[in-house]
């Protein structure tokens, strides 16, 4: 028991949330409940992490300091992290490679920098010219 809540408060440690260890949950904002649901992820030490829109509702400080924390995770944790998002900007500045879909068809899987510049792509988020 000793060792799992020392393993629980590295995670809050490393989420910047040591401070709340021992603050029921239940009335947080919705911003650190995000985070508690990235906490309890961590515990289980995955090698892949798929996180499904997690800034999905963030405002934009909560948005840098995720995109931080997910940077965090891959360089110290050496872990693959496949992000589901629809936040271009939160994927482009954080992803290595980014697939992008729309509509559920296939559009492109590359670089963030080429993505950006593919045709299907800035049709599908951005619009055509008419």
């Amino acid at each position: 028991e000793k060792e799992l809540r020392q393993k629980a408060i590295d995670i809050l440690t490393l989420l910047n949330m040591a401070h709340l260890k021992d603050i029921f949950a239940i009335g947080l904002p919705y911003g650190l409940l995000k985070k508690i649901e990235l906490a309890r992820a961590l515990i289980t030490e995955p090698r892949l992490l798929i996180l499904d829109e997690p800034a999905a509702g963030l405002n934009e400080q909560e948005t840098e300091e995720l995109a931080h924390i997910i940077q965090k995770l891959k360089k110290e944790k050496n872990m693959t992290i496949l992000l589901i998002e629809h936040d271009m900007s939160f994927v482009m500045n954080m992803s290595d490679h980014v697939c992008a879909i729309s509509f559920g068809k296939f559009l492109a899987y590359d670089i963030p920098e080429k993505i950006k510049k593919h045709p299907l792509v800035q049709e599908a988020y951005l619009g055509k010219d008419d």
